[in-house]
């Protein structure tokens, strides 16, 4: 067997397809329809976007001239400046053969070359293998190779249209809880007069909600980051649509977001729900996470499924999702391996 692993770039539009087709395979077989990997172009959007905030890059491995590997990277450049994130994946015809193992060994020593100390990974399997993953290949193929479950998450669906009525009352219940708040919504990128709060509150989500072991830093504030993601969206096909709580003197106080994409028609995604900590206590996740589905439903009719993921122990959004009607469909864990002498 001759293997060869090499970077893929984005722009060889060969090279980058079969690199695609084997992160896209892998991901389908282990969950089925209800896997979310992301789409070719999205990722090539990715992978030139560059900007200040983070990096990423592609490696593919050949067998015998065929690509049979796919291997992704992702480094924060403003924050969390040991971290790196890595995602591993080989067709399921070809694993058992090295591949696999080759291919993280390389992203390692890469991780390793750009001052990264703390590897993740995350891995999906079927919601029945239960919350450790044993016995799936993913969570025994990082297991074996030193990394550890440092947090384990459920991925809910919702069945769209939820019924306004539903909706309409869990909204008027949390009102009577945040008399003294606003909510806003819109579709896009984030208005001039609100872009600081939402940059503030926005990048305090990784390690506000629930982290397990994971060795994380709170984002950097960058109001420019926040710009270039949204350039990246752009690019990617997909919209962005986002609720705020406001206080009494304006401040951003809590926030949800979703998106949908033009490459999945049919399918939105859930992103972040989070509240400040001085502000909890007065329904605000409630709110700002119906008030973003209603303007869901209302621009996009078409839209029907939304997918999100909670960590196990966060039992406060949990119910917020099960009150809506989400049920869960799949696992995630998130894999985590010091490297050897850092």
């Amino acid at each position: 067997m001759s293997l060869e692993i090499t970077p893929v770039d984005p722009s060889d539009d060969a090279a980058f397809a079969a690199w695609h087709h084997v992160y896209d395979v892998s991901a389908r077989h282990e969950l089925g329809e209800v896997a979310t990997p992301w789409q070719l172009e999205e990722l090539r959007a990715t992978m030139r976007a560059g900007g200040s905030h983070s990096w990423s890059g592609a490696w593919s491995a050949a067998v015998d001239g065929e690509t049979v590997g796919a291997g992704w990277m992702r480094t924060p450049l403003l924050d969390n400046l040991e971290l790196g994130e890595l995602d591993v994946h080989v067709l399921p015809a070809r694993r058992r053969r090295g591949v696999g193992t080759a291919l993280l060994a390389l992203l390692e020593d890469e991780a390793r070359s750009r001052g990264r100390r703390v590897l993740t990974g995350l891995s999906s399997w079927p919601h029945d293998a239960g919350s450790d993953g044993r016995g799936a290949s993913g969570p025994e193929f990082a297991r074996a190779r030193g990394f550890d479950l440092a947090l384990a998450e459920v991925q809910r669906e919702l069945r769209l249209p939820v019924d306004d009525g539903l909706l309409a009352g869990l909204a008027d219940d949390a009102a009577r809880a945040h008399a003294a708040y606003t909510l806003r919504s819109w579709t896009g990128p984030v208005p001039d007069d609100l872009l600081q709060g939402w940059a503030e509150i926005t990048s305090t989500l990784a390690t506000e909600a629930p982290t397990g072991d994971l060795e994380l830093e709170p984002e950097a504030v960058s109001t420019e980051a926040v710009r270039e993601r949204e350039e990246t969206l752009a690019r990617q096909g997909r919209t962005k649509h986002n609720t705020v709580a406001l206080s009494a003197t304006g401040e951003v106080v809590a926030y949800s977001d979703l998106a949908t994409t033009i490459h999945e028609p049919g399918r939105a995604y859930q992103w972040g729900t989070l509240v400040h900590r001085a502000h909890r206590g007065h329904r605000l996740g409630v709110a700002v996470k119906v008030a973003n589905l209603r303007l869901l439903q209302r621009e996009r009719p078409d839209i029907t499924r939304l997918t999100t993921y909670n960590a196990e122990v966060n039992s406060h959004m949990i119910g917020v999702n099960e009150a809506l009607g989400f049920v869960p469909v799949a696992r995630l864990g998130d894999f985590q391996k010091r490297l050897a002498g850092s």
